[in-house]
């Protein structure tokens, strides 16, 4: 499995970036997809999460209402949709999946963990100023 992220960019405070995640092999009913960021000097963070099959969703709490994460099975693909940017949104953000072998209910402090998650992709910059 191989995950590609895309649609980083420099943008204005206030601005939208639409982020996608296209992975590359099996996404099983099961999975869990998530976007993380990690700003410099700081620690890798949950930003939001998807069931693949429920199309359950979870925020962390300084992006609701501002962030949208959706999927597209037929194209395997993740997407995060941010609007009102932030100067504090800036970071790298990374998508993540979490193989959920044993078909838990997703629960939303624990797929907020990133040591759950079996496979990530490479990061994809955005950058916001004011």
């Amino acid at each position: 499995v191989q995950l590609q992220a895309s649609g980083g960019g420099s943008v204005q405070a206030g601005d939208s970036l639409r982020l996608s995640c296209a992975v590359s092999g099996t996404i099983y009913s099961s999975n869990v997809l998530a976007w993380f960021r990690q700003a410099p000097g700081e620690e890798r963070e949950f930003v939001a999460a998807v069931h693949w099959r429920s199309a359950w969703t979870y925020y962390t709490d300084s992006v609701k209402d501002r962030f949208t994460i959706s999927r597209d099975s037929a194209k395997n693909t993740v997407f995060l949709r941010m609007n009102s940017l932030k100067p504090e949104d800036a970071a790298v953000y990374y998508c993540a999946l979490y193989r959920n072998n044993a078909n838990d209910k997703p629960n939303g402090p624990f797929v907020s963990r990133r040591q759950i998650y079996d496979y990530w992709g490479r990061g994809t910059l955005v950058t916001v100023s004011s």
